[in-house]
């Protein structure tokens, strides 16, 4: 068995080959960078361009199943041309892989890819299932809809289609938790605006098993990747100053703040999404990580 891996060398791609390579399952994945290729029996690297209509067909042979995690970072300040790169990194590169596999002959089955729960409107009371009808009108829902919409077409192909909506990744290598430490750390953490809002969070190494279950499982359709218990950004605040032994002195730091300095992308701080794992649990998933404190206790 071989899969394909899009953004494997990136914070959640990393995680998901170590889980594969744990498991004896050979990996090709792509990149944009010669200096990142490796060509080894269980990892194998492929050129491409998303932007330039360019890949090494190559990257296909042996192939049953893409897991597609590609795009730019959603972290970086939100101006104009960023907002379309953020955009078109996702349609792009998940147009080209379906143009190449509809002209080529091939062995793929199953394409899963990454979404995210930005696409539910943001909400201190909901409880958002994978079943919601309705979308976020923010940019990005927007981008999340146009992407999943992308995605779909692979049914064209008689694929399964899969789709995971990732919540709040912690990782100790990466991602949001260092940023949310770090203030703590020099004693300058604070929960975001009332500390309300919901923070629908996942360990990793779930995150990772919870990919690689799908593809075993040949499961199809949209599964959220978040944890059983969302916590609030206050109770996330202060079980992360609990678990490194910091207090928390300041009071939370008003919306109009991070609005100035983060412009647009400040509202990464402070909507509300609170998201069910119980889709994909029902389907014999078994999370490791189901309380934050242990998962915290756990990266940090």
């Amino acid at each position: 068995m071989r899969v394909l891996i899009t953004g494997a060398t990136g914070l959640v791609g990393s995680e998901i080959v170590k889980h594969y390579h744990k498991n004896n399952i050979n990996v090709n994945y792509l990149t944009t960078k010669t200096a990142k290729l490796e060509s080894i029996p269980n990892y194998r690297g492929f050129l491409w361009n998303p932007f330039k209509n360019e890949i090494d067909k190559k990257c296909f042979e042996g192939v049953d199943t893409i897991i597609h995690l590609v795009g730019a970072s959603i972290s970086k300040r939100w101006t104009n041309s960023y907002k379309e790169l953020i955009l078109q990194s996702r349609l792009q590169s998940t147009e080209l892989l379906l143009n190449t596999l509809k002209t080529n002959t091939h062995t793929v089955k199953q394409i899963i890819s990454a979404s995210a729960i930005g696409i539910y409107p943001s909400s201190l009371t909901n409880y958002y299932t994978e079943k919601e009808g309705k979308q976020s009108d923010s940019f990005l829902g927007e981008v999340v809809k146009k992407w999943e919409a992308t995605v779909e077409a692979f049914k064209s192909l008689d694929l399964l289609v899969s789709k995971v909506r990732i919540g709040l990744v912690l990782s100790s290598k990466g991602g949001a938790l260092p940023e949310i430490v770090k203030p703590i750390k020099y004693g300058v953490g604070a929960a975001f605006g009332s500390g309300e809002q919901w923070q629908s969070w996942i360990h990793i190494k779930d995150l990772a098993k919870l990919f690689v279950f799908i593809h075993e499982n040949k499961l199809e359709g949209i599964y959220n990747g978040v944890a059983p218990n969302p916590e609030t950004n206050q109770e996330l605040t202060a079980l992360a100053a609990k678990v490194i032994k910091k207090p928390l002195l300041l009071p939370n730091i008003p919306k109009f703040a991070m609005r100035m300095l983060l412009g647009e992308m400040h509202i990464l701080l402070y909507e509300s999404q609170r998201v069910s794992a119980n889709k994909i649990e029902n389907e014999g998933f078994k999370f490791e990580f189901y309380k934050l404190q242990k998962a915290l206790e756990d990266l940090l």
